[in-house]
């Protein structure tokens, strides 16, 4: 039989079954709560793990930009049968341009 020391009373039958009850929600509240830390946990690795996934796949993004923007200059000089002497007469010049350009520099 339960007393309550404090006030002098003794705990009904109703005041046990209350006491009990409360007891078992606060269980299970703590239950709730450590399965909530245990998920924000979870969530907080694979919320890094999606992170390091993203920089990743950013530096594979700059890398395929780079091969793209090689392949571009590479069609703007692409060789076709007709157009071998022109691209060669581009590409002269283009050194042509480059040569004067070091040459200024030097100056």
């Amino acid at each position: 039989m339960y007393f309550c020391v404090q006030f002098g009373i003794e705990m009904t039958e109703e005041d046990k079954k209350l006491l009990s009850t409360f007891e078992a929600r606060l269980r299970h509240l703590m239950y709730l709560h450590d399965e909530l830390k245990r998920e924000n946990t979870e969530m907080k690795q694979l919320l890094a793990q999606k992170e390091e996934e993203v920089a990743r796949l950013q530096i594979d993004y700059k890398g395929l930009e780079a091969v793209y923007a090689n392949l571009k200059i590479a069609k703007a000089i692409s060789l076709n049968d007709n157009e071998v002497k022109d691209t060669k007469q581009r590409l002269s010049k283009l050194v042509r341009e480059v040569d004067k350009c070091i040459a200024l520099l030097n100056e």
